[in-house]
């Protein structure tokens, strides 16, 4: 493919006569090689801006992160001086992995469970926390298990088993070129772009969250408890919400 669209050159020996063809496709062939020349510049030039300003972004979302986990620790020690509890800030974000296959599946979570992306055992997706994503997990809460995932968690998650969907095949984020082509129009042009919008649940989390193919994840590394029963019951087990707890299994199954 790259010798198709190479830009061939012309060698005349010194002193013989040049047909006048030959004389405009040497023109012609200089011109290309000049225009590919500038168009390669101006690429590397806009490459290199935005890999700067993508490093100032990663550290203004660094010390965004830090400030916010310094203020819960400030909030909390300013309640417990003053002899008060206090009240944890509501999770904004989900992470829900299938844990149980198709048989015996009636059709109504089959048909939640596809709506979610979650088609295969062990797939994981983002998911906004509202009411009616909350309403569909009650109606697949045997089917799945889920929570609330750290900074850390998500970080792990996109940079191992990160994968774009780009017109319509699923794609390994190699290059920050192929984040930019496909959600650049919404200022996303990079991996810690991509977990900052996930983690805060962003403005545009519903594109960075359909641009990411569903996770495949391995089977924890020990096993199950017992996935008939659920992980809140008394004998324990494995579906339903973990909340902070599911760090821990993601961590087994990434």
């Amino acid at each position: 493919m790259a010798e198709r669209y190479a830009i061939s050159k012309v060698n005349v020996p010194e002193g013989a006569a040049v047909p006048e063809l030959v004389k405009m496709k040497m023109e012609k062939e200089e011109k290309l090689a000049e225009e590919k020349k500038q168009a390669l510049a101006a690429k590397q030039k806009a490459r290199e801006e935005e890999r700067a300003k993508l490093k100032e972004r990663t550290v203004a979302y660094e010390k965004e992160y830090a400030d916010t986990a310094a203020e819960l620790v400030k909030l909390r020690r300013e309640a417990k001086l003053n002899g008060n509890f206090f009240v944890e800030p509501e999770a904004k974000l989900i992470f829900v992995v299938r844990i149980a296959g198709i048989m015996k599946m009636s059709p109504k979570p089959r048909k939640v469970l596809q709506l979610l992306r979650l088609k295969q055992l062990h797939n994981g997706v983002f998911l906004k926390v509202n009411k009616p994503i909350l309403n569909m997990l009650k109606l697949v809460q045997p089917y799945v298990t889920y929570g609330y995932p750290s900074l850390k968690t998500v970080r792990e998650l996109i940079y191992k088993r990160g994968f774009g969907k780009v017109s319509k095949q699923r794609i390994p984020l190699s290059s920050n070129d192929i984040i930019s082509d496909a959600l650049g129009k919404h200022g996303i042009h990079g991996m810690e772009d991509i977990i900052h919008e996930i983690y805060t649940v962003g403005p545009n989390f519903k594109q960075v969250s359909n641009f990411l193919w569903p996770f495949k994840l391995s089977s924890p590394k020990g096993g199950f408890v017992n996935k008939r029963h659920g992980y809140c019951e008394a004998r324990g087990g494995d579906w339903g919400n973990r909340e902070e707890l599911i760090n821990e299994l993601l961590g087994r199954m990434n």
